[in-house]
């Protein structure tokens, strides 16, 4: 049975450059990949036909031979997809498409069981509630965590003090073994050492083998004035121990802001709201608020302050991180109307009512205006 044109297989023009022939490749390569079509045979032959198109054109003189004489070029040994090189130059690009599918499965790129076992140790988190108060002038917290340490009795080898792991026999130490299936040769991780290359034939009787045991630490924790809640603190090589003497982990440090009795926050910015009685907001006066910092500010309340006015105090809201501002602070007055009043007290503002005019309350004067004419032009109109 003849062979199919090399570039009809990759489906490319016959002029097309070297980044459409590996974009269309690694396309096709994964669409027909055994794997991804278990029991179909005519996905095999297609997958070998792909690469073996590729091999050839993405090389440009065995190109050029085949755009002269077609499949003829590479016959009886020419150095064609079956002649010398060939091996190599498969094993480098299948191993290309197949970091792709697998993400890395063959070996590359993966740290995780390299250096003979030593296995990164996991990263842990831990919840930290701080006051508002903290979180504006910082604090230096004291947490305890039990965590994975490095086994003392075998320094973290996993082996009993006086002997060393061993050399896997089923993998030479590699931690991986080959397995040839057909056209190509996999990697798969060694089933005897689980990838470390290395068996303990007598192991550590403090960790059992481990190389770490838990206990429970206390660390130290800066805490940065001005950090808002959900801030993330990380505390390098503070995690669980690695495995049989591996690189810690990290120790990450969520915050949460416990809600505050008189400020909201928002960003560096403060919010309070203050009540003040009928009389002040109608005389005016100045009312004593509390700031973050503990401390007081007078806030001066003018004559005819309506309910819901926001007075700004710049500079009383909370720290800005990494920089020497601060957000500012809002208090908001809430005018109160007055409850349980006496006798005397009734007669008074009824007295007081009598004697206001449009001119002491111009906003419902003028909106009570509104309604009348609105009333009245319904009634013309009727």
């Amino acid at each position: 049975m003849s062979k199919r044109d090399y570039y009809e297989t990759l489906e490319c023009d016959r002029g097309a450059d070297e980044v459409v022939l590996k974009s269309s490749y690694r396309k096709l390569a994964m669409k027909w990949h055994p794997d991804r079509n278990q029991g179909n045979p005519e996905a095999e032959i297609r997958f070998k036909e792909v690469n073996e198109a590729y091999e050839v054109l993405k090389d440009p003189q065995k190109r050029a031979a085949y755009d002269r004489f077609g499949h003829a070029a590479f016959e009886n040994g020419g150095g064609g997809p079956g002649g010398p090189g060939f091996g190599n130059d498969f094993a480098s690009s299948f191993a290309d498409i197949f970091d792709d599918l697998f993400g890395g499965a063959m070996g590359r790129g993966r740290g995780g069981n390299a250096g003979g076992g030593r296995g990164r140790g996991a990263d842990l988190r831990y919840n930290m509630d701080i006051t508002l108060e903290e979180a504006y002038s910082g604090k230096n917290a004291q947490i305890k965590i039990p965590a994975s340490v490095q086994c003392e009795a075998c320094n973290g080898s996993g082996a009993k003090a006086g002997t060393q792991p061993k050399a896997c026999r089923t993998c030479g130490g590699a931690g991986k073994i080959r397995h040839a299936q057909g056209f190509f040769t996999l990697e798969r991780t060694c089933p005897t050492c689980q990838g470390r290359g290395s068996v303990i034939e007598d192991p550590c009787g403090a960790c059992g083998g481990a190389g770490r045991v838990t206990k429970e630490r206390t660390l130290s924790v800066q805490i940065p004035a001005g950090v808002e809640d959900g801030t993330r603190i990380r505390l390098g090589g503070e995690g669980e121990a690695g495995l049989r003497g591996g690189p810690a982990g990290d120790l990450y440090i969520f915050l949460s802001i416990e809600p505050h009795p008189f400020f909201q926050r928002e960003g560096a910015d403060l919010y309070c709201r203050v009540p003040i009685s009928m009389c002040t907001a109608a005389l005016g006066g100045t009312v004593d608020v509390p700031t973050i910092n503990g401390e007081k500010s007078k806030v001066k309340i003018p004559e005819g302050t309506q309910s819901q006015k926001r007075f700004r105090l710049a500079g009383k809201g909370m720290p800005i991180l990494r920089s020497h501002s601060r957000g500012d602070m809002y208090v908001q007055v809430v005018v109160e109307t007055p409850q349980n009043l006496t006798k005397r007290q009734k007669e008074l503002l009824a007295e007081f009512d009598k004697e206001c005019s449009g001119e002491t309350h111009p906003e419902s004067s003028g909106f009570f205006g509104k309604v009348k004419e609105f009333f009245q032009g319904a009634g013309e109109s009727a």
